[in-house]
């Protein structure tokens, strides 16, 4: 299944922040760990969540391109 259609209004969006959820957000959302929340342009934002059932804030992986591959750095909650 193809779920590239399904994720099209993320094209486009810009990022205006990034930082770790504060101690309040992850109160209201229930977390013990407080994830990366990366903020755009408008106020949407999104966060590594540990499940689909956003049990937690979960830790995300970035792969930055280089000329050898790819350098994995590992965003950790907090």
């Amino acid at each position: 299944m193809n779920h590239n259609k399904e994720f099209e209004y993320l094209v486009g969006k810009k990022i205006s922040g990034v930082r770790y959820m504060t101690d309040d957000e992850a109160n209201d959302f229930g977390f013990y760990k407080k994830p990366l929340v990366i903020v755009f342009e408008g106020g949407d934002f999104m966060l590594p969540v540990q499940d689909d059932e956003c049990n937690d804030g979960g830790s995300a992986l970035f792969f930055k391109r280089q000329k050898n591959g790819y350098k994995e750095t590992l965003i950790y909650t907090t």
